[in-house]
């Protein structure tokens, strides 16, 4: 059989397929009765129920769960499911064609929803489904979509993984997230982290308005990713499910189940393995750096999508989003290149990722640009497919930086090696503005590079196939992981946003080291026993190593260079006596995979293993950590926001006394945006912590939080009606600059306080009231 110059193996025409994508995939047809269907479905309506239980038991309640699910069966996967099928064929299982779907329709929908939005009328995103149900009834070619082909069944282990690991995330959120989150106030203000009400308030802002605005602040624009935002905006219009619930108990859950889905689709496009796959989600959701330590510290933990999912609800809806670019894009490099539905496909996906999450799209384009690279010295010419993929993927990264997000760096600073002193801070309990020594920062980078580096050892693997390494995809893959990596070390944030560029190259890296791993050992001719053997080792390694090292995170100051270094070199050691052994037995290539094995194996728990070694040395208690004194929040602020969203118009314009953190006054903590946040209103000055003008002024070594607000003529006219109220204040601040109401802690009023003479008071409830400002007589 000859290969061609261009990479394709000769033959019939249905053979033809590129060298560098993976073999055909081993597919079965189901043939079964309507039992055999029954059985199929059994996994995935188990986990329904099993979801559903876990929800309820955190206030949702029972009709919520059915408004939100049909909104998502008729609004968003079925009609992204007839699309999916119209536009990208190919061999699928149900769970695929079903994930595919709902992302595609994530990504539709927000573009329907912003013109339904900007025209008035967010009812109006309900036209795309009905029109798309509409053509694909009565266009006779499009109709045979609606019932789908005899499709390719998997294993039924395969069904039941997946839907364990799901079940295993929902479990995980009920623990860390559901829990610690209640639905009532004051409990949610007391354990909520800070993003909570920033993420709550750009829900409310995407609901009433477009183009959206920074709802804290009047007048300023809102340079963020917003994407996610307006598709849970839509959400709330349709479903009549209140945003506070889609934040925090049911938006997450159906991009996670896809993710899970799509992930597990790519790792086994890319090894042509089941297993393979399997292990490669596995290792998605619970691989991280390893952690020598006795300690729930997070700098070395933190493992990914699993642990932003709930935080950063903008990286879970790029994380879906971006797998389809992938997968496409493995299908461009290869017999699908000239498929122009595909590459449609690929540009809606593009533009959806655009202003879903700032960090993919540089990372796809170092992604590409390797591929080209790649591909040039390989065979000494284009890959046109790679290079016209570039070429779209950098118009989208050109528009999103200068249109959607207004070229603002957001803080977004270039620092080689601050992320690293930020750790050092933290591990040492400096303060902020104390740069680290030239050597301690570079011991910690050389630790958190050797930790990263152990854990991916694996990909080495391909190595012993080089031509594996060089593959399209492989490359594709690891220059984004090399991508999120270099961002890591070179870029700086104050809320260390810079690591969701690594984090988000983590399903890519994972698939691509067990796609490693697996080669090696096939190659190798590893027995199964030894294989095991070996991860067992790394894992025993895991949890063996903090115990007897029984160091603690965070240390005392002075001791880093005593305490961090030293289990790290303790790891080095043993991994250099091992091959030592290896090279003087001539082990070889099976050596070699064993060692790489238990290497990668002593990441495998580590997401999770140091904190439940802090769980077991506390006896088993879990603190709850409070981000606020329950007696600094207020009373009433649900009540009278809500009262205030009922009664006022949308465009109404809100001024209040509250611009700081409850508990965080002194110094202020300007990250404040409950009250635009709960009333769903904008405020004239509220907190100005998360703005671009105020994260445009930070510095390396400052906090953002404690910089005062840069409109002093209007931060001062504010204060002028809460302090010292009179007719000429309230006609400035009503005429000025535009307000309705004033919604008032009135724990903050002077004891001798005149408001309710100058502005008429409407609704009070515990601290809060709530004042509407009327035009003179």
């Amino acid at each position: 059989m000859a290969i061609s110059r261009q990479g394709y193996v000769r033959g019939s025409l249905k053979s033809i397929r590129p060298i560098w994508l993976p073999g055909r995939q081993r597919y079965s047809v189901r043939s079964d009765g309507w039992k055999g269907r029954a059985f199929a479905w059994l996994p995935g309506a188990l986990t329904a129920g099993f979801t559903a239980a876990v929800l309820t038991r955190y206030g949702v309640s029972v009709s919520d769960l059915a408004f939100y699910g049909a909104y998502l069966a008729l609004c968003l996967v079925l009609p992204g499911l007839l699309l999916i099928r119209a536009l990208y064929g190919g061999r699928r299982t149900l769970a695929e064609d079903l994930s595919l779907g709902l992302t595609l329709g994530l990504a539709v929908e927000v573009a329907a929803y912003t013109v339904a939005r900007a025209a008035g009328f967010p009812l109006l995103v309900l036209a795309w489904p009905i029109a798309t149900f509409a053509i694909f009834l009565m266009v006779p070619r499009l109709r045979a979509h609606w019932k789908a082909d005899p499709r390719p069944s998997a294993p039924a282990w395969w069904s039941w993984a997946l839907a364990l690991i799901f079940c295993y995330f929902v479990a995980q959120s009920a623990y860390s997230s559901f829990s610690g989150r209640p639905l009532s106030w004051p409990a949610l203000a007391k354990y909520s982290p800070i993003d909570t009400p920033f993420h709550l308030g750009l829900i409310g802002e995407l609901k009433h308005h477009m183009p959206p605005m920074n709802p804290p602040v009047a007048g300023e624009s809102l340079l963020y990713h917003w994407f996610v935002y307006a598709h849970w905006a839509a959400a709330s219009w349709v479903s009549g499910v209140e945003p506070l619930v889609l934040l925090l108990r049911l938006g997450v859950l159906p991009m996670m189940a896809a993710f899970v889905v799509l992930v597990a689709m790519l790792a086994r496009r890319v090894m042509d393995s089941w297993k393979g796959a399997l292990v490669a989600v596995v290792v998605t959701f619970g691989l991280g750096a390893p952690c020598l330590f006795v300690s729930s510290f997070a700098t070395f933990t933190y493992g990914g999508i699993h642990d932003a999912a709930w935080g950063s609800p903008t990286f879970t809806f790029a994380s879906l989003l971006f797998v389809p670019v992938v997968l496409i894009l493995m299908d461009l490099f290869g017999q699908h290149r000239y498929d122009l539905m595909v590459w449609f496909l690929l540009g809606v996906f593009l533009m959806a990722v655009m202003g879903a999450k700032a960090t993919c799209l540089p990372m796809l384009v170092v992604g590409l640009a390797a591929v080209a690279a790649v591909a040039v010295w390989r065979r000494r010419r284009l890959l046109w497919p790679a290079l016209a993929a570039l070429l779209m993927a950098g118009a989208c990264l050109l528009f999103s930086q200068f249109v959607l997000y207004g070229g603002a760096r957001l803080a977004l600073v270039i620092a080689p090696f601050s992320y690293m002193g930020t750790v050092w801070r933290d591990l040492t309990r400096t303060p902020m503005d104390v740069d680290p020594p030239l050597m301690s920062l570079l011991g910690v980078a050389a630790v958190y590079l050797l930790a990263w580096a152990v854990v991916w050892s694996p990909v080495l693997g391909l190595l012993s196939r080089p031509r594996l390494f060089i593959r399209c995809d492989v490359v594709l893959m690891l220059g984004m992981a090399a991508a999120g990596l270099g961002s890591v070390v070179m870029l700086d944030h104050p809320g260390r946003s810079q690591v969701y560029f690594l984090w988000g190259s983590f399903p890519f890296l994972a698939i691509v080291a067990v796609f490693g791993a697996l080669v090696i050992v096939r190659r190798a001719r590893v027995p199964r026993r030894m294989a095991l053997c070996a991860i067992a080792a790394g894992l025993v390694g895991a949890y063996a190593m903090p115990v007897l090292w029984s160091g603690r995170l965070p240390i005392a100051p002075g001791r880093l260079d005593n305490v961090l270094y030293l289990p790290y070199i303790m790891l080095v050691v043993l991994v250099g006596l091992a091959a030592t052994v290896m090279v003087v037995a001539r082990s070889g290539l099976r050596g070699w995979s064993l060692v790489i094995l238990a290497m990668a194996a002593l990441g495998l728990p580590a997401a999770h293993h140091a904190r439940l070694l802090s769980f077991v040395s506390r006896g088993g208690e879990r603190p709850l950590v409070s981000l606020m004194e329950a007696s600094a929040i207020p009373q009433g602020v649900l009540s009278a926001a809500r009262w205030l969203r009922a009664h006022s118009a949308p465009d109404d314009l809100v001024a209040t006394n509250v611009h700081c953190r409850w508990g965080f006054e002194n110094p202020c903590d300007s990250h404040q945006p409950w009250l635009s946040a709960l009333a769903e209103r904008r405020m004239l000055v509220e907190g100005w912590g998360y703005t671009p003008k105020n994260l445009d002024r930070w510095k390396i070594g400052q906090s953002e939080a404690h910089q005062p607000f840069w409109d002093r003529e209007r931060f001062e006219a504010n204060e002028a009606v809460f302090l010292s109220p009179s007719p000429a204040t309230v006609q400035r601040l009503r005429e000025q600059y535009g307000v309705q109401w004033l919604l008032a802690d009135e724990r903050r009023l002077p004891s001798s306080s005149r408001l309710g003479e100058f502005a008429e008071l409407q609704y009070r409830a515990g601290d809060f009231a709530t004042y509407r400002l009327s035009a003179p007589a």
